[in-house]
């Protein structure tokens, strides 16, 4: 047996793993519930079924397709790891059909660091030629940081939402907005739970973590129309970091060429717009950073135009 078989017999994912990870969470209800359980499943089989011998997005249903990608990025991003091939596998992921789902790719592989104890990039190049939409495309790769900040407080949740844990300072941001993300699974993506966590943390930090949120309510279309209106609610004065989340959100299903229905309301209710103009939004801001700074600052800098896309917006509609 080879070096990577034995790896990928240790590092498969068995039954229930993932669910007793959630043992702490709040439980989410009725089709809340059973969504979140389809996402996390869906990125067990991802991750699983890369240590199989490869990820085919076709064996999981639309709109569960990208959790899977999420999940295939960690194992890819593993085995690249532990074999030092210099990324490999998760380039050869982000090819194809890979392509369309970029965004989780990107968040899969910080998934990897975390479990590794390492920081993003480190022995995985980086880099894409000219003119790719490779794992390394700038800014887009400043995604692994969300994935790692996910992973932190999805598996350590008290450290980071009642300890208050803090990431790298010059990616704490970044790393906000997953742990944002793994509060919509630590709540049971419920409004006043949610808001109840983020109050606790310093106002510094709650932006970044109300985006995230909305990331993951937008992603997942666990909730309906009127959860979201008060989720959107509880945010109060950081609702223009919620509509940049949802922006997020929309723009990585739309590059994957589908946008489920619940994502598609979510997105609506959390951004006033419909998906293509929040996505457009993400477009714009992204084009905008095209010759800026690759670093936590361009990443940020994106970030913000997406959120002065949605001033703009509603400025517009309450001058007239």
């Amino acid at each position: 047996m080879g070096i990577c078989d034995r790896l990928r017999g240790r590092l498969a994912l068995a039954p229930g793993v993932l669910d007793a990870a959630r043992s702490d969470f709040a439980p989410a209800t009725g089709d809340a519930g059973r969504r979140l359980d389809e996402v996390v499943d869906a990125f067990a089989h991802g991750y699983n079924a890369v240590l199989r011998g490869g990820y085919d997005a076709a064996e999981l249903p639309a709109g569960l397709r990208g959790f899977g990608y999420e999940g295939a990025a960690m194992s890819s991003a593993l085995l690249d790891l532990m074999t030092v091939s210099r990324g490999r596998r998760l380039h050869e992921l982000a090819g194809g059909d890979g392509a369309g789902h970029i965004h989780l790719i990107n968040v899969g592989a910080g998934w990897a660091y975390a479990r590794m104890r390492l920081r993003p990039w480190w022995t995985v190049r980086a880099d894409a030629a000219p003119g790719e939409q490779g794992v390394g495309t700038p800014l887009l790769r400043w995604l692994a940081w969300d994935g790692w900040g996910f992973h932190r407080a999805f598996f350590a949740p008290r450290r980071v939402f009642i300890e208050h844990a803090v990431g790298p300072p010059r990616v704490r941001r970044i790393c906000d907005q997953g742990a944002g993300r793994a509060l919509w699974f630590y709540a049971g993506a419920d409004p006043d739970r949610i808001g109840d966590v983020i109050n606790g943390f310093p106002g510094v930090r709650r932006p970044d973590l109300w985006a995230g949120v909305a990331l993951a309510a937008a992603y997942t279309g666990a909730q309906p129309a009127d959860v979201l209106a008060v989720l959107a609610e509880r945010a109060a004065a950081h609702r223009a970091h919620i509509a940049q989340g949802a922006a997020f959100a929309a723009k990585a299903h739309l590059l994957a060429g589908e946008m489920p229905e619940a994502s598609a309301t979510a997105v609506r209710v959390l951004t006033g717009v419909e998906p293509g103009v929040a996505a457009r939004w993400a477009d714009d801001a992204l084009a905008a950073s095209i010759g800026g700074p690759d670093s936590p600052t361009g990443y940020e800098g994106w970030r913000g135009g997406i959120r002065h896309a949605w001033t703009r917006k509603n400025e517009r509609q309450t001058v007239g």
